[in-house]
């Protein structure tokens, strides 16, 4: 789904269409799973994926179907790329949004609502989707991608800082309204 620089939609394009040296703004989403003891999931993107190839990111991203709210896209997708069933889903960062460009001139641009998911099983990582994953306490992945020190996803490098001011315990932190999702969103 298109959407204009206030969250409206305005059409829509196949995905292949839509990630290039020219990318229009698009809905899409960015999802941290968490388990019982407050570890994050995170994955390595495979290694013939379009944009941002092999490199470690936040849990899943992805793009609602037309028509699709985003709570089941997120749902679908988890399910899709690592085969997980979700226990508890919170939208968290309603209007994040984000342009990023790979040293290829490819260029990726998101209105990216962000969402918490609770899980208590393993992932099981489709080869199509996700090349490894990873269990990390939050506060340990926070840190690291603060200081710079970890190479991560720039998207996820732009969340961080937002989902570490909501307090140190991912598993409490306050879900936002979903009346503040943009409107192409809702």
């Amino acid at each position: 789904m298109l959407v204009d620089p206030t969250g409206n939609a305005i059409g829509t394009a196949p995905k292949a269409e839509v990630h290039g040296l020219d990318t229009p703004l698009h809905l899409a989403f960015s999802s941290y799973v968490f388990d019982e003891h407050g570890r994050v999931l995170l994955t390595r993107r495979a290694l013939h994926k379009l944009t941002w190839p092999g490199v470690w990111t936040n849990t899943c991203c992805g793009h609602p179907l037309p028509g699709e709210p985003l709570p089941e896209a997120v749902t679908r997708r988890l399910s899709y790329e690592l085969g997980l069933q979700v226990s508890r889903i919170d939208l968290l960062l309603p209007r994040f949004s984000y342009r990023a460009v790979m040293d290829n001139g490819i260029v990726e641009r998101e209105l990216c609502p962000v969402y918490r998911a609770v899980v208590s099983g393993d992932a099981a990582p489709n080869p199509e989707e996700v090349d490894d994953v990873r269990w990390m306490p939050w506060k340990e992945f926070a840190d690291d991608v603060l200081c710079n020190d970890m190479p991560i996803s720039p998207w996820c490098r732009e969340q961080v800082p937002y989902l570490d001011n909501l307090g140190p315990d991912p598993l409490v932190w306050p879900a936002a309204d979903p009346g503040d999702l943009p409107a192409a969103a809702r």
